[in-house]
């Protein structure tokens, strides 16, 4: 079923949409998740947050911004990384108090770095755009992107290395990363 098919079917009746939708994409949901949550249960219970957060969202999918599949594997890691804090914040006995809103400014410069780096990545080859996703964005491990890649884990993690370089001298930062 097309991804245009799938919100059709959504929009006119939405339980047989979502479960239809959540047939087709549960696997990469599954994955995008499991990148970030190692423990079995945790990756359950995230990907249950993720089709409560869809049946929440989907009406403000917007098809003219961006593919079904992106925007879906956006909402299952944003989801995973906020389950991930709010263990790793159980685990050292943190209040789960949310961090004080930005000001004006640290929210211009943030979006300014946060498009200076967009551009830098699009400019990437195929190929180190991909390795920059997996581990940066999707939090893969090394194991796992040599693994699919076909590739050692040595030569990953020297692809990442001149990566980061090139990335730190695009962008104008120093120290190591």
């Amino acid at each position: 079923m097309t991804d245009r098919e799938l919100l059709a079917l959504y929009r006119q009746d939405a339980a047989t949409g979502m479960e239809a939708l959540l047939r087709q994409y549960t696997p990469l949901l599954r994955y995008v998740i499991g990148g970030v949550l190692r423990h079995p249960q945790d990756t359950e219970d995230c990907l249950s947050e993720v089709s409560l957060a869809l049946w929440q969202k989907l009406e403000r999918f917007d098809p003219e911004r961006g593919s079904l599949p992106v925007w879906l594997t956006a909402v299952a890691r944003n989801a995973a990384l906020n389950a991930l804090q709010a263990r790793l914040r159980r685990e050292r006995n943190l209040p789960e108090t949310p961090p004080d809103p930005p000001t004006p400014e640290q929210e211009v410069l943030r979006r300014e770095r946060t498009e200076q780096l967009r551009e830098t990545v699009s400019r990437l080859s195929e190929a180190d755009r991909q390795l920059f996703y997996r581990r940066y964005y999707y939090l893969q491990p090394v194991r796992q992107i040599a693994a699919e890649l076909g590739m050692t884990e040595r030569s990953v993690e020297g692809r990442l290395y001149r990566l980061r370089q090139k990335l730190r001298q695009e962008l104008g930062g120093d120290g190591d990363a």
